[in-house]
């Protein structure tokens, strides 16, 4: 498994622990009948239990993505709307579901009509500029690729048109 996927992983086991550790908690102030720290550890794990969904949920679109990559790149650099780039050294997956950098995990295509869309690629000789978003929340992904091979830059534009329908634009 990705290193990057494995770190998400470890962050859901240990949620998960906190969780089963409260709702033992909870378990044992109810057979003990002390209803106010049962309501109350009660509160207090729906928390957790809401975080545990939230990182299996990422957990399971990292795997997705990992599964299905088109291109890996070594770094990027993120741009958004009125900031900054933002350099990246950690290792980059571009799938047909989305985007793994680092253990970040942007998606896109998996939420239906209104969700996120992959908007725009242009690749050049050195890098490729991934855009994607919805309505005012655009994010430009500037990936080094480092493909010398005209080939397999058509390649890759390919897949990305046949598995995103997203035509690339290319030049040099």
């Amino acid at each position: 498994m990705k290193p990057e996927v494995e770190a998400i992983r470890k962050e859901r086991d240990v949620i998960a622990v906190i969780s089963m550790a409260g709702i033992i908690l909870t378990g044992l102030f109810i057979v003990l009948q002390i209803k106010e720290a049962a309501i109350v550890c009660i509160v207090v794990c729906a928390l957790p239990l809401i975080l545990l969904y939230r990182q299996g949920r990422l957990l399971s679109a990292a795997k997705l993505i990992c599964d299905n990559p088109i291109l890996t790149v070594p770094s990027s650099v993120i741009t958004a709307e009125n900031r900054a780039g933002e350099r990246m050294t950690e290792e980059t997956i571009v799938s047909t579901f989305g985007l793994l950098l680092g253990s970040k995990v942007y998606k896109w295509g998996c939420d239906g009509i209104s969700g996120t869309r992959l908007q725009r690629v242009r690749l050049d000789r050195n890098h490729i500029w991934l855009t994607f978003g919805v309505d005012n929340e655009v994010l430009c992904i500037k990936l080094l690729h480092g493909i010398t091979d005209k080939a397999r830059v058509m390649e890759i534009t390919q897949k990305l048109w046949r598995e995103t329908g997203v035509q690339a634009e290319v030049s040099d």
